[in-house]
């Protein structure tokens, strides 16, 4: 077998391997260009050499970043900054050798830094990856971009004008399932896209424990509207990017219905919502999102006139299933005749239930969660994509596309608060559209 007739198996363990196969790597590269930082190529580049990076914010998220810090070779932590000392300490447990300052400015004002990850809360993001761009620093932050449109576009354009690195955290977009996913869509193996249907559901308070009174709007920030949008923020943005990619185009409008139902405990950000996102050929992604049932987890159906995608399941569904073998066919056959029609109010009626079609793994080993974890998932892709932008802020190349994935999915959620907050259609406005060809 010719190495370009291999067939690309997806795998976790075989994933940086699998991309350099001609005829699975070129083309994912030419389709998800952001990708080439995983290339044999641009591994060759780096080899051996480890980018002097310091961590802003060390809570949960940061930590975790911190711990996959420790197992990826082209990182060299060499400072931590938080103003909690708690969590400061910590995260000095993880690296002890790197320095530690409460002030953002210390960090940027260190001149043996090159990179900073940034894993503080939404209100601070914008503020300090601009300074930090200012400070000629690489920077990743985590999604979402900031807390306005207005914010997420000045974000933006400081990127383009610094030159620098920059990555936000929709690691989707390095998670081998969705990658896939987004091959087979795009190959046209489902059809042509009729609908998306997305929810991420959880049972908890979202909130965390708070030593003393006044510390609870600083630890539980993403309760309150002046530090947090919520759910669109949280939650939404890594499925509205999902959409998007699918597609290969952004919404026009959006409407939508969020309330405070369930937790009633003080909180000013809405704990249910509900919102339908209209793109431009007439497909309609709804969204919704509740924190007081965890049965259904998350997911996004993309649903196709030839068959359906699941990526967080890494499962798909063909709408026709090859017929059952020889008696299973024949027990099937009888089943149907006795049971298939059900007389109500006089008429022949066929109850219409979802498809007990098994459906097919979309590749070996698929990594799975439930969307419990506020923190993160093993085998989610954010390994890969912290580790691609180590690789990128050694290199100082920008990744092509990377960014504009996260500013359109970080705009639409916070445009989906909008139309909520003023119980209106929205549409995308004209100033906060950015070009990006695989949108336009």
């Amino acid at each position: 077998m010719k190495k370009e007739d291999q067939p690309v198996s997806l795998s976790r363990r075989g994933f940086i391997r699998d991309l350099s196969i001609i005829g699975g790597g070129s083309l994912l590269w030419t389709a998800f260009p952001w990708l080439q930082a995983c290339s044999p190529e641009a591994k060759a580049e780096v080899a051996g050499e480890k980018v002097r990076l310091a961590v802003i914010g060390t809570g949960s998220r940061g930590q975790y970043h911190l711990n996959n810090l420790l197992n990826i070779p082209t990182a060299d932590v060499v400072m931590l900054c938080d103003n909690y000392a708690p969590h400061l300490q910590q995260a000095s447990a993880i690296f002890p050798k790197a320095k530690t300052c409460s002030d953002y400015r210390d960090v940027l004002d260190n001149k043996d830094i090159q990179a900073v990850l940034i894993a503080v809360p939404l209100y601070e993001h914008a503020r300090i990856t601009i300074d930090a761009l200012d400070a000629g620093k690489h920077v990743f932050c985590e999604k979402s971009m900031a807390m306005t449109p207005a914010d997420c576009l000045a974000m933006y354009n400081k990127y383009k004008e610094s030159g620098k690195v920059l990555f936000i955290g929709q690691q989707r977009l390095f998670d081998p399932k969705y990658i896939k996913t987004m091959e087979m869509i795009h190959s046209g193996m489902i059809g042509e896209i009729g609908s998306i249907r997305a929810y991420w559901f959880r049972n908890n308070d979202w909130r965390r424990p708070v030593p003393s009174p006044d510390l609870e709007r600083k630890i539980n920030w993403r309760l309150y509207k002046e530090y947090s949008c919520g759910l669109m923020t949280e939650l939404a943005t890594h499925q509205l990017q999902v959409g998007n990619w699918a597609l290969k185009m952004i919404p026009e409008s959006v409407v939508g219905f969020g309330d405070i139902v369930f937790w009633k405990d003080g909180r000013e950000v809405y704990d249910n919502v509900s919102l339908v996102y209209r793109y431009p050929n007439g497909v309609k992604m709804s969204y919704e999102s509740v924190i007081s049932n965890k049965f259904y987890g998350l997911e996004e159906e993309i649903l196709g006139h030839k068959g359906t995608m699941e990526p967080e399941k890494g499962k798909y569904y063909f709408e026709e299933v090859k017929p059952a073998p020889g008696i299973m066919q024949m027990i099937n056959d009888i089943e149907h005749s006795v049971f298939d029609n059900v007389t109500f109010a006089g008429p022949s009626w066929v109850p219409e239930t979802a498809s007990l079609n098994k459906g097919h793994l979309i590749m070996d080993k698929v990594s799975t969660h439930d969307g419990a974890s506020s923190v993160g998932a093993v085998g989610d892709g954010s390994v890969e994509l912290v580790t691609a932008f180590c690789d990128s802020a050694i290199t100082g190349k920008p990744i092509s596309e990377l960014v504009e994935e996260a500013y359109y999915s970080s705009v639409l959620g916070l445009l989906g608060l909008q139309a909520m907050e003023e119980q209106r259609m929205v549409v995308f406005p004209d100033e906060y559209k950015i070009p990006y060809l695989n949108f336009m």
